[in-house]
């Protein structure tokens, strides 16, 4: 006996939102620092792989937030303020 699967509009949207350009796991995990400093240092957008990829993908997403946090501190920002922006950057640029 199986059993069903309840997904939440939020995995469902994840799972069929168009991750054009693609960008691969590793790919992003090498990117993200760069990315994050970028953005906290002189508010430059992500690259659109990079913003396509985090939307994407649910966990590569929960661990640029967590470093976000980590690293808020040295950007003078709070940590719900850093997961915010970064938030804020992956939907919004180049939209």
């Amino acid at each position: 006996m199986t059993e069903d699967t309840v997904l939440s509009r939020e995995t469902i949207a994840r799972l069929t939102l168009n991750t054009e350009p693609w960008l691969s796991c590793d790919a992003c995990f090498e990117q993200v620092d760069v990315a994050l400093e970028a953005l906290f240092g002189s508010s430059v957008p992500p690259v659109a792989e990079l913003r396509a990829h985090l939307r994407g993908c649910a966990t590569c997403h929960e661990e640029a937030q967590s470093l976000a946090a980590l690293v808020a501190d040295q950007y003078d920002m709070a940590a719900s303020v850093a997961v915010a922006r970064l938030d804020i950057a992956i939907t919004t640029a180049g939209a």
